[in-house]
């Protein structure tokens, strides 16, 4: 598991431009003094797997002794130079589509002190574990819809929505109520379970975030909850966002969803519970 879905974490930064991953090189730091040799085996075998998945080949790579266990992919892609998918070619009225649902940071702090129910860590790791080859996926109208992409990692949505709104004049509106969310994410929000870089996300973004105190605190903490192989964000012209969608959810991801929109403004992003 752990090696699968730090794969799918390390090949999503070329999904989110556009590409398509060639060529793969191992990152490993393990303590071979305290580990066994077959939980290694098990991670590189779990990152091999997503590698062939993504139709890429792993040629290598390099490893130290550490006092724990760190895995992670070297991922070079190709992609035309006209399918490039920028973070900073989204436009005044693009619809915003997530491709998964949030949640990852809640349920893996959960987790962590076995307070997590096994059917919402498994829906977690089932999520981390996909990969986001959403171009290999789209046909070429599909594609031209498409302004900008990021991928939702640690910084949480906010975060990475506010790259996407970096120097454009552009604000978004983020509506609660169609945030795809893992099973068990809001239930665990209300108990408290937030990782650290959920907090560290809420003291940086939530100045610049309007409309908080219209929603609950566990939805607000989806905006911050940082994610692991998270799904990708998408600003999508308003005329192909429903084909785009539907192909998004066609090709596997089920919980894809319209979250928002893009208006003119300053950089901020308002949170309502609906459109």
């Amino acid at each position: 598991m752990f090696g699968e879905v730090a794969a799918a974490n390390s090949l999503s930064d070329v999904f989110a431009k556009g590409g398509r991953p060639r060529v793969a090189l191992n990152v490993v730091a393990f303590p071979l003094s305290c580990e066994p040799i077959e939980v290694l085996q098990s991670i590189l075998q779990g990152g091999q797997r997503k590698v062939i998945e993504a139709g890429a080949i792993l040629a290598g790579g390099h490893s130290v002794e550490d006092r724990e266990p760190k895995y992670g992919l070297v991922v070079f892609g190709e992609a035309r130079r006209d399918d490039i998918w920028r973070i900073d070619g989204a436009e005044e009225g693009d619809i915003l589509i997530l491709t998964k649902p949030l949640g990852t940071g809640l349920i893996s702090t959960a987790a962590k002190v076995d307070m997590a129910k096994a059917e919402h860590m498994n829906a977690a790791v089932e999520s981390m574990r996909r990969l986001n080859d959403l171009p290999l996926k789209l046909d070429d109208i599909s594609k031209s819809y498409i302004h900008a992409c990021t991928d939702v990692t640690g910084f949480g949505l906010a975060g990475h929505l506010f790259n996407m709104l970096s120097s454009k004049g552009l604000s978004a509106e983020i509506y609660t109520k169609r945030l795809p969310v893992i099973p068990g994410a809001l239930e665990y929000a209300e108990e408290g379970f937030v990782p650290g870089g959920g907090y560290r996300n809420r003291k940086l973004y939530a100045p610049q975030i309007g409309g908080l105190d219209e929603i609950s605190p566990a939805e607000a903490e989806l905006l911050f909850d940082p994610q692991t192989s998270g799904g990708l964000l998408l600003a999508v012209h308003p005329e192909g966002s429903e084909m785009v969608l539907a192909a998004c959810r066609t090709s596997g991801w089920h919980d894809a969803a319209a979250i928002g929109r893009l208006i003119r403004g300053d950089g901020e992003i308002a949170v309502k519970t609906q459109p």
